[in-house]
């Protein structure tokens, strides 16, 4: 009977995280602090004195996510183990995974089978507590906003224009809309409020696109809360929270250090969500793995919809980073379901859904060669039930295209499995073809960057708000905030914003519902549809599943 993800990480031979680090990157034991045995922070300052050059960056993405899996954290995991197999020396930059996927329906984030980043249970589990951190920093804000009104309100806070939400690492929709300060004047002022998980909070933004803990705390300072009657902003320095806020995260700020099943290092920082936030790990931790190694494999959220296109247009472009390959991940099982086969008859072939279902992947790989500007491989996740004219039938459709296909078995073999991705890879990195490039310009209008994404990337054919979406947008454009990027909140399961249209849907619009502006994190937040910043928990949660005995083990984590 095979091993489940969680029994192969237990019996993994992990190497102490300080020698692993010394042998592997040349870091010394004074640049770590040490969670454990198999965890550290790695030292700002040894960071930013570190003389290495910046390596290649391999950006892993994939097609639209489905009840199938696709495996692009496997990928990128796997890819890693590869290119260190093949003598490239390699670091592993991943985003840190949410409790509310884990004990909802997605499960964890650290890989699957053989290619996996460990201490598993750790890593999904609390970790070194970086998001307990963003979120006591976000909601000290919130406690802030609402003591100063019960104190006499110099600021002039209007009750009605309070933009500042609370958060919580966990999926509740009961807590959606609340209302807060009931039970008497010693409570403060009633008034509508809410919940939105971590990782679409703008704390988590701004620590992932942050630079230094100067540029944290700036960036912190200029959180637009609320705003007066005369609807005049009130920014975080107004109450002077931005300082005590960076205090709260001193030590979340430095990049995680852990290890693959093949003890190869994988620095995992930061948590945004891609279909409610930018959907990438820190730029700290991405460009310390550059200086760190060769090659550095990271990843960008759900498809190249929404991952892929946030990691160009809002981290490359507030960071200057250049990513010189692009892996596209799929699976045979994903294409024919959005052919339209019913989830339980996947493992049977049908040649005339996988042709259907390949017009996502299409999509995505034209928008990452020809809207992003990178040259790409397509890793196809192998499962027993391909068959070899499935598989054909893509390599004669990708062809056409000029896009390799390769069949990548680091689930089942590891490193081994992904040996052939890793060569292509180093080719295509190597080849000097990147000309990576925006969806749309600084200068463009908002209305036209979010036009731009609709039109251009998901194959809308024009967007949609109301009249008051319509005006904040104006309003914003005149306030002055025009050049900053868009950050789209939209289903990751579709092109469109219904989750149900499968494939390439073309011709659709897309409705803007309402408009959030994140002055700190410097981007505009477009929610489209009918996504959730606070996500619901499945009728059958991951949790129901997830133990531990009497001697500590923990069984039913994925």
């Amino acid at each position: 009977m095979a091993l489940s993800d969680i029994e192969i990480a237990q019996a993994a031979r992990l190497q102490p995280v300080m020698s692993m680090a010394k042998e592997r990157l040349g870091i010394p034991p004074e640049a770590l602090e040490p969670y454990g045995h198999h965890k550290a922070k790695i030292d700002l300052g040894w960071i930013d004195r570190h003389p290495g050059a910046y390596g290649k960056l391999v950006l892993v993405t994939a097609i639209s996510p489905t009840p199938a899996g696709e495996g692009k954290t496997t990928t990128t995991v796997g890819l890693g183990d590869a290119l260190n197999r093949i003598g490239k020396r390699t670091v592993i930059a991943l985003r840190e995974p949410s409790l509310g996927p884990v004990f909802g329906m997605k499960g964890g984030a650290a890989g699957g089978g053989y290619a996996q980043v460990v201490p598993m249970e750790d890593i999904n589990l609390h970790f070194t507590g970086d998001f307990n951190a963003i979120a006591l920093a976000h909601n000290l804000l919130a406690a802030l906003i609402d003591n100063h009104i019960h104190h006499g309100n110099p600021l002039g806070f209007d009750c009605r224009r309070i933009v500042w939400r609370r958060v919580m690492d966990m999926n509740d929709r009961a807590l959606r809309s609340t209302v807060v300060a009931l039970g008497g004047p010693g409570n403060g002022f009633p008034r509508e409020d809410g919940f939105d998980i971590v990782v679409a909070s703008e704390v988590m933004a701004i620590f992932c696109l942050a630079t230094s803990r100067r540029d944290l705390k700036e960036r912190l300072g200029n959180i637009i809360i609320g705003y007066t009657r005369e609807q005049a902003p009130i920014r975080a320095r107004d109450l002077q929270a931005h300082g005590a806020m960076a205090a709260l995260l001193k030590d979340a700020i430095k990049p995680n250090l852990v290890q693959t099943l093949e003890n190869n290092p994988a620095i995992i920082h930061g948590g945004p969500f891609a279909n409610i936030a930018h959907g990438c790990n820190t730029v700290t931790a991405t460009k310390a793995a550059l200086k760190l190694g060769e090659y550095v494999v990271t990843e960008a959220g759900f498809g190249a919809d929404l991952g892929a296109e946030k990691f160009i247009d809002i981290k490359c472009r507030k960071s200057g980073l250049r990513p010189d390959v692009a892996v596209v991940v799929a699976t045979l099982r994903a294409l024919k379901h959005h052919g339209g086969v019913d989830p339980k008859d996947l493992n049977t072939p049908n040649l005339a859904a996988l042709e259907k279902g390949m017009a996502n992947l299409e999509r995505h790989v034209d928008n990452v060669r020809n809207r992003y500007g990178l040259p790409c491989v397509v890793s196809i996740n192998h499962f027993t039930s391909d068959t070899q004219d499935e598989l054909d039938l893509l390599r004669r459709h990708m062809d056409r295209q000029g896009v390799p296909v390769v069949v990548a078995r680091h689930w089942a073999e590891g490193s081994a499995g992904a040996e052939e991705l890793a060569h292509v890879v180093v080719r295509l990195a190597e080849s000097g073809t990147a000309t990576m490039r925006y969806v749309y310009e600084d200068q463009d209008t908002l209305w036209d960057k979010m036009k731009a994404i609709a039109t251009r990337v998901y194959g809308a054919s024009d967007i949609t708000a109301d009249s008051a979406v319509r005006a904040k947008i104006h309003k914003l454009q005149a306030d002055g905030f025009g050049h900053y990027p868009v950050c789209v909140a939209k289903t990751q399961y579709s092109f469109s914003t219904d989750p149900k249209l499968r494939g390439a849907p073309s011709g659709h619009v897309v409705n803007i519902r309402e408009v959030r502006l994140a002055a700190g994190a410097e981007f505009v937040v477009m929610i489209c549809g009918d996504i959730m910043t606070m996500p619901g928990l499945p009728k059958e949660p991951a949790s129901i599943r997830i133990d531990i005995d009497d001697d500590g083990k923990i069984s039913g984590l994925f």
